[in-house]
């Protein structure tokens, strides 16, 4: 396994001392060369989260010195509930950030200049899961149900899904979630939120207690987004609108960077057992059946890739995402954003030279063969 340096530090105070220790205020572009690692750019990324799998590829194509092929130092900085990565990246605090589209429409509404790059999740892995004696297996059963949300920006898929089954907001019971599953094991919440790769998992790792054994997906009905027509794009790259515009280095260092983020989902699509093990080792503590879950749940997430390869971004993905964002309303009658986002909220540009790079060597970027494994769960997800 081919390691390169790392440097993956926790939390807004963390997020400073990584800057200071790459020599920089945010790598930019400027500054093309870092006494610790030779002639590489420093490069910092900000997640969205803690570290798991959800950033397989990431922390893959770090462990696997794809960034330093591409000439770039890069630093992966951990999210938080306290860290909003957009606010980071429109800050000059990072030069890349993970984020959902819905999520970023309504930062940029608020004057952030952000673009998104490359759209690495090309389906939604937001569901809303209840127990098979509920009887809930569409948006239209959730009438006269307590219906958990964790909101924060979590809550439009769930929201659109009741609009467009007819389902108003005095329908139904709302129950503020955790961002855990006890409400919903305790049978405080009928139908509960939960991502594919993370909260069901936590379900089936838990006892029933009817059984005594672990719950498996046939206790469940799952409602899903994708199939409901509701979803919206989640995990994209994020980059600086204004950079991209005006500084060419930062234009083609953003090729770069998407170029070896791809190579890592790649690698993380081919070798999940090996990408799972990179991120427990970055300092994640989920357990070891979790995270291998989280890394195949992920992986089919973005492969097969349908929009001529990883990380483009789907016109009428995008235009679905922005009429939600302008057309739903949440419990509080809010919408994510009042007006049509600027043109300068997605490109298509960086991430088109990226795949191109890739198939001139060879790279499969699509994925069409792409199979998961199967996962066995342990109690507790070890």
């Amino acid at each position: 396994m081919k390691h390169s340096k790392r440097l993956i530090v926790t939390g807004a105070i963390a997020a400073v001392s990584a800057l200071a220790l790459a020599g920089c205020s945010s790598s930019g572009s400027d500054d093309s060369t870092d006494s610790a690692s030779g002639e590489l750019t420093p490069v910092t990324l900000q997640l969205q989260w803690f570290a798991q799998a959800q950033f397989a590829g990431y922390y893959a194509a770090l462990d696997q010195g794809y960034y330093e092929d591409e000439g770039l130092d890069v630093t992966i900085l951990e999210g938080g509930a306290d860290i909003v990565p957009q606010d980071v990246l429109s800050g000059g605090d990072a030069d890349y950030a993970i984020s959902w589209v819905p999520k970023v429409l309504g930062s940029i509404e608020q004057g952030a200049e952000i673009t998104d790059v490359a759209q690495i999740f090309e389906r939604s892995a937001t569901t809303q899961i209840s127990m098979k004696d509920k009887n809930i297996t569409t948006a239209a059963d959730l009438a006269g149900k307590k219906v958990g949300s964790w909101g924060y920006g979590n809550e439009w898929e769930l929201f659109a899904g009741m609009q467009k089954a007819d389902v108003a907001t005095d329908d139904i019971s709302l129950v503020q979630q955790a961002f855990d599953m006890n409400g919903f094991l305790a049978g405080d919440i009928d139908a509960a939120q939960a991502m594919t790769y993370n909260e069901y998992a936590q379900v089936l790792e838990s006892v029933n207690p009817a059984t005594g054994e672990l719950f498996t997906p046939d206790d469940l009905n799952v409602i899903d987004w994708n199939d409901e027509g509701t979803a919206m794009l989640q995990d994209a790259i994020w980059a600086d609108s204004a950079k991209l515009a005006d500084d060419d280095a930062y234009a083609d260092q953003t090729v770069k960077f998407i170029k070896a983020s791809i190579k890592g989902w790649i690698y993380a699509k081919d070798n999940p057992e090996e990408a799972a093990e990179i991120v427990t080792a970055a300092g994640s503590t989920l357990g070891e059946s979790h995270q291998l879950w989280m890394t195949n749940e992920v992986n089919k997430l973005i492969w097969p890739s349908t929009s001529g390869g990883i990380g483009m971004i789907d016109e009428d993905a995008w235009k679905q995402t922005v009429d939600i964002a302008m057309g739903t309303k949440n419990e509080t009658g809010a919408t994510v954003i009042s007006e049509e986002p600027p043109a300068t909220a997605y490109s298509n540009d960086y991430v088109t030279k990226a795949l191109d790079e890739l198939k001139e060597e060879g790279v499969d970027v699509e994925g069409a063969d792409f199979t998961p494994i199967e996962v066995t769960l342990k109690a507790g997800g070890e």
